[in-house]
């Protein structure tokens, strides 16, 4: 390979390699080996991310081709917008290799190395010298990305963290309540947008903002084979987070309350420095933004659906909630053998231990919804779109084997999906349900945005159950539940099941315990296996 330099970045390495190995690299990567993005790329699909807007919040901001000198070379990355904080950057300031990596994952045009989505707009900000800045400025920086394009950012990305050593509260633990972890909360509920948050590893240190409750934690694979299908070691886990762990409150949620939503491909990825020389680079900064990129190719099917005013595609396509639970629900756990009883998966995911997902608790215990190692699988973004093209179905009647809603539900009722076909025997069912925890910001100037200075209230996380029941199962909760995802402390709920026997089945989401408000909106994403007989 050559001369190597290597380097250390939040506990992210990175190297120069050769162009074959990058070009292999890259195969495994964006192709069927990783998230499949690449297929989403050609006919008929031909999804790009085009006119969707996502967002980068990092310490320095990538380069721009012809106004920094940094990038002279290199002009493979088209950006919509670079920021220092709030204000517009000024030219050689503030460029970082590692934001410009970063956002090449997302909008790269190269064509031997493009991003996941290379025609989206990527607005990216810079928050500037740690030792100067902090969570306030850090808050001010996401808040200043999610309202561009006219307040319209539909994912942003965090490959960048605060550690709890920083924070300036008193013996400051993982709870929700660190200022930049309130603000994203805030964030993603009033600007209507989804954070992608690299989450820990190595030996942690980048724990701020990994406690949030609306946004996506993200681990990153190791490939093995060609194929990235192994947590990687450098990720930071406690097993089972539920239990009690010297490192619990310290580099973990309190509580045991799961971090970890999606794994994505993180070792080895292949990328361009600024200088145009190939490189290949490893950690989590690396994972998240194949999601928050992933988010553009699935957005600009939803508005290429809404624009052409198609049945069961309205603009709830673009809520955040949706986007988290069809992320979610469509990940990749066991690999199917062909018969399509396993969702037609593509690679078994096993953690740190060589455990894949039925080992894990969060297949045997109904108040786990997330493996702390894999959350609910390795992201595939092909799988995605097949789980988001279903479009959307309200409970108002039968609902499809695969599909998706916005919906809602007051305190102490339930709302019900009953599907339209009966289900196979032995077929796994994949449900996922996603709400916010509600977070208020204390507007001392009444300007309807955050300014430093200011502070953020929680209003708690209502508790809502999600159930697979008999198709004519009664209101009766405890009569004759198949499968349950009933955490009392997580934000999601994930059912991932085999069905007993073939018959009639539903889905049903229960408001069961009030915290703030008495209604409260969700997102659902469903993929079952029907039988090809007709519901009776």
């Amino acid at each position: 390979m050559g001369r190597k330099l290597r380097w250390m970045i939040w506990g992210l390495s990175a190297s120069f390699v050769s162009a074959p190995v990058l070009a292999s690299a890259l195969q495994s990567t964006l192709s069927s080996h990783g998230i499949n993005a690449l297929k989403l790329h050609q006919p008929p699909y031909n999804l790009l991310g085009r006119k969707i807007a996502i967002g980068q919040v990092e310490i320095g901001r990538p380069g721009i081709f012809g106004w920094d000198k940094a990038v002279s070379e290199n002009s493979a990355i088209s950006l919509a917008g670079v920021f220092l904080r709030d204000s517009p950057a000024k030219s050689n300031t503030g460029v970082d290799s590692h934001a410009y990596n970063v956002a090449g994952l997302m909008v790269s045009q190269d064509k031997a190395l493009p991003g996941v989505a290379p025609q989206a707009q990527l607005y990216s900000s810079g928050v500037g010298s740690t030792r100067n800045m902090g969570q306030p400025e850090q808050c001010l920086t996401a808040q200043h990305i999610a309202q561009q394009n006219g307040q319209d950012v539909r994912a942003i990305n965090f490959s960048f963290g605060e550690p709890l050593g920083r924070d300036p509260r008193p013996d400051a633990v993982l709870d929700g309540n660190a200022l930049l972890t309130l603000c994203l909360d805030w964030s993603s509920r009033v600007h209507n947008v989804l954070y992608a948050i690299a989450g820990n590893q190595g030996r942690g240190g980048i724990s701020i903002p990994t406690d949030n409750f609306n946004g996506i934690n993200v681990a990153f694979s190791s490939a093995r084979g060609g194929i990235f299908n192994k947590v990687d070691v450098s990720n930071l886990v406690a097993g089972n987070q539920r239990s009690s762990n010297r490192l619990a409150g310290k580099e973990f949620n309190i509580d045991g309350r799961g971090s970890i939503g999606l794994v994505a491909p993180g070792s080895n990825i292949p990328i361009l420095n600024p200088d145009g020389r190939l490189n290949k680079v490893t950690g989590t900064s690396f994972a998240a933004p194949q999601v928050t990129a992933s988010v553009a190719l699935l957005q600009e099917l939803g508005d290429r659906q809404i624009r052409a005013k198609k049945p069961n595609w309205t603009i709830d396509a673009r809520r955040h909630e949706v986007m988290k639970a069809v992320l979610l629900n469509s990940a990749d756990k066991i690999q199917d053998q062909g018969n399509g009883l396993h969702l037609g998966m593509t690679r078994t995911l096993i953690d740190k231990q060589n455990q894949n997902w039925l080992d894990s608790d969060a297949y045997d215990d109904p108040q786990i919804p997330l493996d702390p190692q894999m959350g609910t699988g390795h992201l595939n973004t092909f799988r995605a779109y097949q789980q988001f093209r279903s479009g959307q179905w309200p409970p108002s009647s039968t609902v499809p084997a695969i599909g998706w809603d916005y919906g809602s539900v007051d305190v102490g009722y339930t709302v019900d999906y009953p599907l339209g076909r009966p289900l196979r025997q032995g077929s796994f069912v994949s449900i996922t349900l996603s709400w916010n925890r509600l977070v208020e910001l204390n507007d001392t100037n009444n300007n309807n945005k955050y300014d430093v200075g200011e502070s953020f209230s929680d209003g708690g996380l209502n508790n809502l159950d999600l159930y697979l029941i008999p198709g004519d199962g009664a209101k009766n909760l405890n009569a004759g539940v198949i499968c349950a995802s009933v955490s009392e402390i997580d934000s999601v709920e994930h059912i991932f099941c085999p069905v007993p026997t073939t018959g009639n089945y539903k889905i049903r989401v229960h408001f069961r315990e009030r915290f703030h408000q008495a209604t409260q909106p969700y997102g659902l994403a469903w993929w079952t296996v029907p039988t090809s007989h007709p519901r009776k």
